[in-house]
């Protein structure tokens, strides 16, 4: 059989499809008998060709790999035998190759301990003197410890004796290239035990890899992985040698010569270290050496006659999207910006940003620039307060500079200024605005590369500016309208369309003119059927959606149907995740404001979603082991051919090695899958909350399926399934209140004691900060819906406190948790102290939801971690965080059994921190400051009567001198809680008139319910000196009457105040309606009369 097999098996390498595939017929035939396995073996050590020899080597992997049972128990021991006798013999590097890749797959059958010759042979060649013996040695150890790392634990600290050794190797690159790649396999699996050895080993690494690097970049680019990984897993190991890897790697990531996968990798490994330990990085002063190291990389000019790939004309991405040194260098800097304290960063980075800046070279300007936009995310806070009006100067100069390479950086720049340093940015509308309009007067003639980022800046820019876009709508409509209509240029539509659902963000209501002919110019486009119309189609849809959220109901209503309808009608015809996704956003939107045109379609919609989760598509299809010999196994179906396509044998023979579901680089294959289960789970929370009790038939299948994705690898992803299990909470909840039954009740307490337990889980162990905000974020607004339901289990109550007193303590897994080192609690990252306010902002929404007598021992442990960031050395953003907090607490407590007792409790401890938050430099920490001291006031009622006249002794020096509109309104509403809480404690003859003298409101309109809530208290309890005061009083209600800020309840309850006024002080409130200006006593007037 042995010779048949050989001829069936050369046949396979002849270039004729026809001779393939008889020969295919012919194996499947053989493979039937069951001397096969001996005849693979014979034909494996025997055969005079090497091509052959790896064509039985692989085919005896495919069988052992799915077969191994089906293998006698002769068959397998001759096999061992025959395999290593093969490999000790054999010359041909792929043929060692593929034997090294057969003995992994046996080992993971049969354990090391079980097959001693495999051992001894290993320990044999990798200890030879001989440097080819080596080498084949490593790769058989690299092949069998990577496909299975953990069986051969026993053996790792006498292998780490052997890698130490190994890596002195320097004159057999292989050896050190197959030494790291096992290293790297191992790290995972190392234990305490083996930390001393892996520690000694690192210097030997650096050398070994510098050696790797001179002899084989792409072998040494893959081989640096093992940094990331020792980072990842046991970053302890690498800790004593951060300075030794940060200076390797800035030399091997500024060096010209070499490759560009390397160099980025080099600069990839300081940015992952960054992310871990940034401490560790400014204790040891590399901060700036780093820079100084980076910043000639980001400010290169291209080689002559070429340009940066986000200057080219048809670039239409992000400038820091793309693999190579510039734009690592620009992500390394913007992950400093999210992972260390602004003040230390920017001491560093200014004198080499203004160096750029203020140079004649267009790349080194480019580069400033590039700097301040990746800064904008990490560090918004810090430029907000300190360098807004100074970077938007060098930003406008920019975009009227000569060269177009600038004018985009600058572009790039204002639009993630735009995206994070909001609300502040929007204030500079009128000297943006006219220079983006100036950008879209020339759109025709401009390059496409050039309009996408002018867009991006404009696009960024104008979503936030609200009704201050007024002026500039006519214009952007014309541009956008006549864009759509008369350019030839998909792209360009494409841009303009997107840019719609930004100017109807910001303009809502004023953009109903409009809304005819958009919707025209859009209908054209959401039936187009080619492919290439599909980006411009997809785009219509994400604006359509746009729509129906700021349209609202009576504009968008009569449209609803027919969107949901579209949307199937899409999905039907066409098999695209982009689209897919793009009609779950418009869902979602439609189910906000028409949930009714939904209902009948849900059965379809969720359907769509559920198979969009479950789907494996677009992440394991290119994991799957390679097709060639698969119709060989006799379970496989009979149509499966070989010789797909016009492959030769050679293809086929290509071994890739193995990999598994979890390795990540299965996620950069088709972002479109991810993104589309992103979008799955976001709109099937929204859909089921917004559609309530139509939702229920689907709710128990929608919830397991995005509970599947809870711990799905890539981050977007269980970001949106951990949002959405909230979202399913609180539309059981919005049931169960409209339709109070047993089971609806059961069926809440059923979904919160699984998600509950699955948010804690996640904040406590997830590696991403991000992940984390919207947990508790989601964590929250389940908590603020649901109440008091949430803490029926009586254990939910113990584990969110202490979860949040772990946050606030920095002692999770994306914090850090377990690094040996301390944090200097002052300087932290702004994203690391955003982390931690969201976690506050749970703490006052447990105390509306529980009695104040259970909620305290857990609330005396959290308040001193809260109180800690009220200190003056802490920064604006902590202080204002920590008075806000007590105050929101304190405002809780007002309304919960037992609250008066626990505010009177905490009193002394808190009075102390608001009072001289009071003081404060900054407007917004005054403001929060004396919040708190009213809801104080408010919440512990007669029990801090003797406080009083040092609260009001406070306030009145305030009034005196305090300019912020805000905190003047503020303490308007502070003066009044404490009225309304103990009337008689407060000298109303002195204070009411001061009170008065500050209405109405200027900015914080929230306030007057409280307001008007007091004086119709006052008036009960001293008409007369309401009446002394009519003038002023009667003012201020005809500014809130009608004003669109101001809630239906209070209008009421200042419309009661005045006709008591007007029925019972007639001629005085005449006198006082006289007073005002016409348009107000007609208003007053109306609302007087109305009934």
């Amino acid at each position: 059989m042995t010779e048949e097999l050989e001829g069936i098996l050369s046949q396979l390498t002849q270039p004729d499809n026809a001779v393939i595939q008889q020969a295919t017929a012919q194996l499947k035939q053989a493979f039937k008998d069951p001397a096969m396995i001996p005849a693979l073996c014979a034909v494996m050590s025997g055969s005079q060709n090497p091509e052959i020899r790896q064509s039985a080597a692989v085919m005896l992997r495919l069988r052992v790999k799915k077969h191994w049972n089906k293998i006698s128990p002769n068959d397998r021991e001759s096999l061992k035998a025959v395999v290593l006798q093969a490999f000790a013999v054999e010359t041909e590097h792929k043929v060692q190759h593929s034997l090294s890749q057969l003995c992994a797959v046996m080992v993971k059958h049969e354990t090391p301990d079980r097959w001693p010759a495999l051992l001894q042979l290993l320990n044999q060649s990798t200890k030879s003197t001989n440097p080819h013996d080596r080498r084949i040695g490593l790769l058989l150890l690299n092949k069998v410890i990577e496909s299975n790392p953990e069986p051969f634990k026993p053996h790792y600290c006498q292998l780490l004796q052997l890698f130490s050794t190994v890596l002195q190797d320097y004159d057999n690159p292989p050896a050190l290239y197959y030494c790291i790649l096992t290293l790297t396999a191992i790290t995972a699996y190392t234990g305490t035990e083996e930390m001393k050895e892996m520690r000694a080993i690192i210097p030997r690494l650096i050398v070994a890899l510098k050696h790797l690097i001179k002899a084989d970049q792409e072998q040494a680019s893959e081989a640096m992985e093992v940094l990331i990984e020792l980072m990842e897993i046991e970053v302890s190991i690498i800790v004593p040698h951060i300075a030794d890897i940060v200076r390797f790697c800035l030399e091997v990531g500024s060096d010209t010569a070499l490759s560009d996968s390397l160099r980025v990798k080099a600069l990839s490994c300081i940015t992952f270290l960054i992310k871990l330990k940034s401490n560790s990085v400014l204790k040891l002063k590399l901060l700036g050496p780093i820079l100084q190291s980076i910043f000639p990389i980001l400010t290169a000019a291209p080689p002559a006659g070429e340009q940066d790939p986000e200057d080219e004309e048809d670039d239409c991405g992000d400038p820091t999207d793309s693999d190579n040194p510039k734009h690592s260098a620009a992500q390394m800097i913007d992950t400093m910006a999210l992972h260390m304290p602004p003040e230390k960063l920017f001491h560093h980075l200014v004198p080499l940003t203004q160096a750029c800046l203020t140079s004649e070279n267009p790349y080194q300007k480019k580069g400033g620039l590039m700097c301040l936009a990746v800064l904008a995310e990490g560090c918004a806070d810090y430029i907000r307060s300190k360098m807004l009006p100074s970077l938007l100067q060098t930003v406008c100069q920019s975009l009227s500079d000569s060269n177009r390479v600038v004018r985009s950086a600058a572009l790039f720049a204002l639009g993630q200024f735009s995206e994070y340093l909001q609300p502040e940015v929007s204030k500079y509308c009128a000297e943006l605005m006219p220079l983006l309009l100036g950008y879209l007067s020339s759109l025709s003639e401009a390059k496409i590369g050039h309009v996408t980022k002018v867009f991006y800046a404009l696009e960024n820019f104008m979503e936030n500016l609200g009704s201050d876009i007024e002026p500039y709508l006519s214009t952007l409509m014309e541009t956008m309208l006549s864009a759509l209509n008369n350019m030839e240029n998909l792209k360009i539509k494409e841009l303009a369309v997107s840019a719609i659902g930004a100017i109807a963000n910001a303009a809502k209501e004023l953009l109903v003119p409009y809304f005819p002919p958009l919707i025209e110019s859009l209908n054209g486009f959401l039936t187009a059927t080619t492919e290439e119309m599909r980006p411009l189609q997809n785009q219509s849809l994400d604006t359509l959606a746009v729509l129906a959220r700021t349209m609202g109901k009576d504009v968008f209503g009569p449209l609803a149907a027919e969107c949901i309808q579209l949307g199937l009608k899409l999905t039907d015809a066409i098999d695209d995740p982009d689209l897919r996704r793009c009609t779950y956003g418009l869902y979602s939107a439609v189910s906000t404001v028409s949930p009714e045109s939904l209902t009948p379609h849900l059965t379809a919609i969720t359907t769509v979603m559920q198979l969009a989760l479950k789907s494996n598509e677009g992440i394991t299809a290119h994991l799957e082991e390679d097709k060639t010999f698969v119709l060989l196994d006799d379970d496989d179906d009979e149509d499966n051919g070989v010789g797909e396509g016009g492959k030769t044998e050679e293809d086929f023979l290509e071994d890739e090695p193995e990999t598994d579901i979890h390795d990540f680089a299965g996620f950069s294959v088709e972002n479109a899958y991810i993104d589309e289960k992103e979008d799955a789970c976001d709109a099937m929370g929204e859909i089921a909350l917004s559609t309530g009790a139509a939702f229920q038939p689907f709710l128990e299948s929608s919830f397991q399926q995005v509970f599947e994705m809870r711990d799905f690898p890539h981050e977007d992803v269980r970001r949106a399934a951990l949002g959405a299990l909230g979202q399913f909470c609180r539309a059981q909840h919005k049931v169960w209140t409209e339709n109070p039954t047993e089971a609806n009740h059961q069926a809440l307490l059923k979904l919160l004691d699984v998600v509950v337990p699955c948010f804690v889980e996640t904040v406590r162990a997830d590696r991403e900060r991000l992940v984390v905000m919207a947990v508790l974020e989601t964590m929250s607004s389940v908590i603020k819906s649901c109440k008091e339901e949430v803490f029926r289990n009586p254990s939910h109550l113990t584990e969110i406190s202490h979860l949040i007193r772990d946050v606030l303590k920095k002692k999770t897994t994306c914090q850090g948790s377990g690094n040996d080192e301390a944090d200097d609690e002052d300087e932290q990252a702004e994203y690391d102290a955003m982390l931690q306010e969201f976690a506050g902002e749970v703490i006052p929404l447990v105390t509306s939801s529980v009695p104040a007598d259970k909620f305290a021992p857990y609330l005396n442990d959290l308040l001193p971690l809260i109180m800690s960031k009220a200190k003056s050395s802490c920064t604006v953003a902590d202080r204002s965080f920590s008075v806000g907090t007590i105050g929101e607490i304190l405002h809780a407590l007002v309304n919960v059994s037992g609250g008066q007792g626990v505010a009177a409790r905490l009193s002394n401890r808190l009075l102390t921190v608001l009072v001289a938050g009071v003081k404060d430099n900054d407007a917004e920490v005054r403001n929060n400051s004396v919040f708190g001291l009213g809801c104080l006031a408010q919440a512990a009622g007669p029990l801090i009567v003797s406080d009083y006249p040092m609260m009001l002794s406070v306030f009145s020096n305030m009034l005196g001198k305090e300019s912020d509109l805000r905190v003047i309104d503020n303490l308007c509403a502070a003066l009044c809680r404490m009225i309304m809480s103990n009337v008689d404690a407060v000298p109303l003859e002195q204070v009411v008139p001061v009170l008065v003298s500050h209405l109405p409101l200027k900015e914080d309109q929230e306030e007057n319910q409280t307001v008007f809530k007091c004086l119709t208290i006052i008036y009960e309890r001293s008409p007369a000196l309401v009446v002394k005061l009519l003038k002023p009083i009667v003012a201020a209600s005809s500014h809130v009457l009608g004003h669109k800020d101001v809630d239906t309840e209070t209008q009421r309850t200042v419309v009661a105040l005045m006709k008591e006024l007007a029925q019972k002080h007639g001629a005085e409130f005449q006198v006082a309606a006289l007073s005002l200006p016409a348009e107000l006593q007609t208003k007053l007037g109306a609302a007087i009369n109305s009934s």
